[in-house]
Formats: C-alpha cells, sequence, structure tokens
C-alpha cells in the first residue's frame, strides 16, 4: 500500500500505469487511464513514496507553485499558461488549497471606495467615464471637502470596513502640492483616529510623493496596470504601460503596499490573462492587493460602443469562467497577494461571487459606490459573508499575518 495525502491506496490498479512520471509528491506520478462512457479518462495522482524533500525537476507548473516555500517571480508564460489551462476542478481545488496554506481561509477583508475628486481627467482610457474626451453624463468636479472625506471613513467603519480607499480623477500629481497636502492629512487623521488602513489612487506618482504619502501613513497606493502589454495600446494611448510600471516602482521603493490588477473584460483573448498575470508575478515583489474588475460597459465610452457591436459568440466576449480561472492562477503562483473582487461584482449572482472565492479570493469593495459605478451595499455582504461562515479581515497585519494594533484602533467585531 502507498500513503495517498492521509488515506492509502493500493499499489495494483487494475487499469493499466501507461507512463511514469516524475511528481513534487515523491519519486513518481503514474498515470492512471481509463475509459469512462467512451471518453479517455487520464487522471494524475501525486504519491509520496519517499521521505525525502520534493524534487521540482521536471514538476508540472502546478507542482512548482504548490511545493515552493517562498512566492516565486521568475514564472514563464508557458508555466502560467499551463496552469491557467488546468482543468477547470483540480484549478480551482488546488488554488483553495494553496490559499489555505498561506491566508486564514475565514476572513475577508472589507474595503470601502470613495471618489474624492470625480470626472475631468485628461487621460484616454476607452472604459472610463471620467475621462473629458467622452459624453458619459459624469461632470468635472473640484475635491471634496476633507470633512466629508472622514465621515465617508466613519460610515464604513462602522459597516464593518477595514481599509478605507480614495480615488482621484487625475492624469498625475505634477502641480498639485496642496491637493497632495490635504489628501496626505486626511490619511494621517483616518488612520489614528479610526484605525483603518488606508489607500488612494491618484494617477502617476514621483518618488518623491510616494515617500510625501509613505511618511503620512498610507498603507497602499493603487495604481493598475489594466491588461496585457500586447493588449494595453488597444485600450489606452496616453499613457505607456512602462509609466504604470514605473508609478508601481515609485510606491514600492516608498515602503507603501503595492494595489494593482487590471479590468477583464476589455475585448481581450485569453492569452492576454496570462500576459498580464505575468506582468504582476515577475514583478520584484508581488503586489499586497491584486483587484479583479469585470468591466461595467458605461454608455458614451468607446469600449462600451466596441463590445455592444461583437456578437454573443465572440471569443472576444469575457465568459465568467475565464474570471475563475485568472482568479485561481493568481491565487497560485501570487500565494501571499490579496485578491480583491472590484468593479463589477455586483453583475455576478452569488453563487459565482462563491465560485471566486473557492478560487483565491479574499477581499471585496463593499459599500454605497464604486468611482462611478454601483456597488454592493453592506448589510446585503455581510448577510453574505455570514452564510459562508466569514469574517472581516483586522486591519494593519504585519508581513505574517497577524493584526497590529494601531493608537486608538479598536477591535473588529
Amino acid at each position: 500500500m502507498i500513503k495517498f495525502g492521509q488515506r492509502y491506496i493500493i499499489k495494483g490498479l487494475k487499469a493499466p500505469l501507461q507512463a511514469q512520471k516524475y511528481s513534487t509528491a515523491g519519486e513518481f506520478r503514474p498515470q492512471h487511464e481509463a475509459k469512462i462512457f467512451g471518453i479517455e479518462n487520464k487522471v494524475h495522482f501525486n504519491i509520496n513514496t519517499s521521505n525525502e524533500e520534493p524534487s521540482l525537476t521536471n514538476a508540472r507548473a502546478i507542482d512548482i507553485a504548490l511545493n515552493t516555500n517562498k512566492p516565486l517571480n521568475t514564472w514563464t508564460r508557458e508555466q502560467i499558461k499551463e496552469i491557467y489551462n488546468t482543468p477547470m476542478m483540480e484549478l480551482v481545488h488546488q488554488a483553495q488549497v494553496q490559499h489555505r496554506k498561506y491566508h486564514n481561509s475565514g476572513e475577508v477583508q472589507l474595503c470601502t471606495l470613495l471618489s474624492i475628486k470625480t470626472g475631468g481627467c485628461t487621460e484616454d482610457c476607452k472604459y472610463c467615464a471620467q475621462s473629458n474626451r467622452y459624453q458619459t453624463g459624469t461632470k468635472a468636479e473640484k475635491m471634496i471637502p476633507v470633512k466629508d472625506i472622514l465621515e465617508a471613513a466613519r460610515k464604513a467603519k462602522a459597516m464593518g470596513s477595514t481599509r478605507f480607499c480614495m480615488g482621484a480623477a487625475w492624469r498625475d500629481m505634477h502641480g498639485r502640492k496642496s491637493g497632495l497636502k490635504r489628501i496626505a492629512e486626511t490619511v494621517s487623521t483616518i488612520n489614528k483616529d479610526l484605525g483603518l488602513e488606508t489607500c488612494v489612487t491618484l494617477g502617476m506618482i514621483n518618488e518623491d510623493q510616494a515617500k510625501y504619502l509613505a511618511d503620512a501613513g498610507l498603507t497602499a497606493y493603487n495604481h493598475n496596470i489594466d491588461t496585457s502589454r500586447e493588449h494595453y495600446p488597444n485600450v489606452i494611448s496616453t499613457r505607456s504601460y512602462d509609466d504604470r510600471l514605473k508609478t508601481i516602482k515609485n510606491v514600492n521603493d516608498a515602503g507603501l503596499k503595492v494595489c494593482t490588477g487590471g479590468i477583464l473584460g476589455l475585448g481581450e483573448s485569453e492569452d492576454d490573462h496570462i500576459g498580464f498575470l505575468h506582468t504582476l508575478s515577475t514583478m520584484e515583489k508581488h503586489p499586497e492587493s491584486l483587484p479583479i474588475n469585470r468591466l461595467v460597459p458605461i454608455k458614451g465610452t468607446p469600449m462600451e460602443a466596441e463590445m455592444s457591436k461583437l456578437p454573443s459568440t465572440s471569443n472576444r466576449k469575457l465568459k465568467f469562467e475565464s474570471i475563475l480561472k485568472t482568479i485561481a492562477t493568481a491565487r497560485l503562483i501570487m500565494p501571499e497577494s490579496i485578491i480583491r473582487l472590484a468593479a463589477g461584482r455586483y453583475t455576478m449572482r452569488e453563487n459565482e461571487q462563491f465560485l471566486c472565492f473557492m478560487s483565491g479570493c479574499n477581499a471585496i469593495f463593499t459599500g454605497e459606490k464604486m468611482l462611478t459605478t454601483m456597488c454592493n451595499g453592506w448589510d446585503e455582504d455581510i448577510e453574505m459573508l455570514r452564510k459562508w461562515g466569514l469574517r472581516p479581515m483586522p486591519s494593519f497585519r504585519d508581513e505574517k499575518g497577524t493584526p497590529v494594533l494601531m493608537e486608538k484602533q479598536e477591535a473588529v467585531v
């Protein structure tokens, strides 16, 4: 008999062992082949027949992900593609195994996002309602008063959110010294008085601006890469892919946590999902937070017009299974990152959200609104998570995941 996890299996399998392959779980991984209802079925058993440490030589990419002692940033596109194309049942299962290895499976980070400066952006992102190039009905506004921001943060805390995020529709922070100062002061107040983590997204920032925000106590800075490098020029032309990566480097160098992810449903292919994941997973340090957005097509934007013309059978139309595959693959190759269901979650049925959590998501945006689109409300989210046996993730965790009490921080119940 051979030990298989916590069970034992008989050595003499009735079906022939067609091949012997190396396994990270032991010396060999027999390939058990049979035909069920006339369909050839191949099942790989990871069987531990050795007391030695597993070898990664000739291992499957998914086995490498599951058996390394620390996150890797040397993933190749071929390895990511192999994981992404793993049969869905195994992919989701192994992603959940990985998730439980690195995270408390009973916790979900609740984040609330507030638009502190809406509209008037000079960029030409095809999907965005806040660009001044498109007629979407979103008007350019000034930055809202600090007292309104603090009131929104208090409400978010009262409803159970532990990270408060602020977004401003700016291309960059050049010439916005007074705005940056107000934001920094607001961040300090929210951290100290409310005990909430803080995240901002203000467009491109340089090294000094990132350091200024870090000194104010900012937890994380969001700057999405949006999609793959190859598909990116089809989405935006006023800011390069490398511009985005430079901002992310500035944020990382300043000691801030990096929040970066993208949008699925921009007319990209599955190869673009793989390219998107490759960029993130080969960063010097994986993102602390990885938001996954599902496109919400907004009337008046070029992306909405483009996507509405595609037939329902087009392979450029996003399928839900592609969202799951992207999340599960991200969890396997970036195991320490917090994966957040962001914009577009309200378009998912509850069972679809459940599958996203099974695939490795452990954070959501919740509250009254995203930047310009709808958001699932606190009450319905709290009830949904209660039903699933989940609870809010505490604020201010150290690198081992242990909550760090801040001055005036209250316990999360």
